[in-house]
């Protein structure tokens, strides 16, 4: 197997368990790259990248962290250090994984550093925090997390049988990653999708796939939004039709289902073609009704599930939305067009439907010209956005800017 698997932890007071795996690996012909992250001690064998020089990569150095004796700083420290070592070694090496171990320290550390390794890198972390919430150290990467069951503290008959699982499964994981490295094609789009725009989707991807088009469809969940961006970055996307930019509406309003404030950024850095329109922006997302913060206690709500409530935009909140999404777009170096559905924005957004607000979405559309700049195209159609006429404009819309490009 040609290629490296790098090592990434604490080696002073995890060396032993990250000398096991090491062990495993190289039996198995696989070559290591090791990077100590640990600042309490000496390690339990040399590493090829030592605590000192991550210390130092991340604005100060191991000394000073051990006389200051701070684990928080240190942590932060580390983590910016390995991090932007991790940027370096993917780009100067031919890393096939990442693998790392530990507890919530640790853990914070190894995961922020695999935050560096582009999407299709295997990843995998063995630790005592896996069963809980993993957000925080998943975000959007295709991270793996396996609990350790136990703490990692020693090699023992259990520990030892769980660690070699994790070493052959980074095997297996690598072997696939260093023979298929290039996963992205010329045809790879990414599309957004909500349940209340599914039916402009589902035609927009039937109808790309027909013409030789693979659609990877993200669901606009805040974490889907990212995803797809962060898909974008690594060069996986080469064209996005963005039908569902509800996320802006969460973000501003306090909703449940923000992408960040950088939503709808990378598409345009990246120089890539791109359709927008305003899917599902009639909406901002809460948990169950009791979630609701109080102050929202006057406004329209429509229970969509037993776990989410959808409350309906406001008339100044749509107008400030649309400022934003114009702004967001006018920033773009790619072709770009959007698409405005004057019928509806959801499949509540249409006469006789909850959330029907023909006012919104005026005022959505008066924020977006104010902002939107004069030389990108901008479409209104009457129909909603779920019928069969609006998705057929976006596909064709779409095609026309790939083949320009």
């Amino acid at each position: 197997m040609s290629g490296k698997v790098v090592l990434i932890g604490a080696l002073d007071t995890k060396g032993e368990e990250y000398l096991f795996v090491k062990n495993i690996l190289e039996i198995l012909k696989v070559e290591t790259l090791t990077v100590n992250t640990g600042v309490i001690g000496n390690p339990v064998f040399s590493p090829d990248i030592s605590s000192d020089e991550v210390a130092r990569t991340g604005g100060s150095d191991l000394q000073t962290l051990i006389n200051e004796n701070d684990r928080g700083n240190a942590v932060a420290i580390m983590s910016k250090g390995a991090k932007l070592i991790m940027t370096k070694l993917v780009e100067e090496e031919d890393v096939i994984a990442v693998f790392g171990m530990g507890g919530t320290a640790g853990t914070t550390v190894v995961a922020n550093a695999m935050q560096a390794v582009p999407i299709g890198i295997p990843k995998l972390i063995v630790s005592t925090v896996a069963s809980g919430d993993t957000r925080p150290y998943v975000g959007v990467k295709d991270i793996t997390m396996m609990y350790s069951v136990i703490d990692i503290a020693g090699i023992n008959q259990l520990s030892s049988k769980i660690l070699s699982n994790a070493a052959n499964f980074l095997v297996g994981a690598a072997s696939n990653s260093s023979t298929n490295k290039d996963v992205g094609s010329n045809k790879m789009l990414g599309m957004t999708m909500f349940g209340v725009t599914t039916p402009c989707c589902t035609q927009i991807r039937e109808k790309l796939e027909d013409q030789g088009y693979e659609v990877l469809v993200f669901h606009a969940t805040g974490t889907g939004g990212m995803a797809m961006e962060e898909l974008i970055d690594s060069g996986y996307i080469t064209g996005v039709i963005d039908v569902t930019t509800t996320e802006l509406a969460d973000e501003l309003v306090g909703g449940v289902f923000s992408a960040g404030p950088n939503r709808l950024l990378a598409a345009g850095k990246a120089k890539i073609p791109q359709v927008v329109s305003v899917g599902a922006l009639d909406m901002v997302n809460f948990g169950k009704p009791e979630t609701v913060p109080k102050e929202f206690s006057d406004r329209q709500f429509y229970q969509h599930n037993p776990t989410t409530t959808l409350m309906r935009t406001t008339v100044e909140e749509n107008e400030i939305i649309g400022r934003q999404l114009g702004e967001k777009l006018s920033k773009s170096e790619s072709p770009v067009v959007v698409l405005f559905p004057l019928g509806g924005v959801s499949l509540l957004d249409t006469p006789g439907k909850d959330f029907n607000g023909p006012e919104q979405r005026n005022a959505l559309l008066h924020g977006l010209k104010q902002t939107l700049r004069k030389d990108i195209p901008l479409l209104e159609l009457d129909e909603d956005i779920n019928h069969p006429h609006f998705a057929d404009k976006v596909v064709k819309t779409f095609v026309k800017l790939m083949e320009k490009k």
